[in-house]
């Protein structure tokens, strides 16, 4: 029988969806500096997706411990392009702190 609320031990997510939910790092000045300062890692995700999927597909990637994820829902703004107007996408940026000890090396080649 399961349970209405689960823990979040007992929680079990979709290998297949945590793939997809990290779309890209964020690699700009602002990422640098919280990396550097916080241990904190930068990542474009998905538009639904949940802190916990955020954590979990981390964890499953880049096999660290994470502490805790922040989210920022970003709006488009409205741009011109010529004569024509268009819009940029909405971005949901998730900043990932991780463990004390723990690194994340994005480059891929050894440090």
């Amino acid at each position: 029988m399961s349970r209405v609320n689960p823990t979040p031990n007992e929680r079990k997510f979709d290998e297949g969806r945590l793939m997809q939910v990290l779309v890209a790092p964020i690699v700009s000045e602002k990422a640098t500096m919280i990396a550097d300062k916080s241990n904190a890692v930068t990542f474009k995700v998905l538009q639904d997706a949940t802190k916990p999927e955020i954590k979990a597909a981390v964890e499953l990637m880049f096999k660290v411990e994470v502490k805790g994820v922040s989210v920022v829902n970003t709006k488009g703004k409205t741009k011109r392009f010529g004569k024509s107007t268009g819009r940029r996408d909405n971005v949901r940026k998730a900043y990932v702190l991780l463990k004390p000890g723990q690194e994340l090396n994005l480059a891929g080649e050894a440090a």
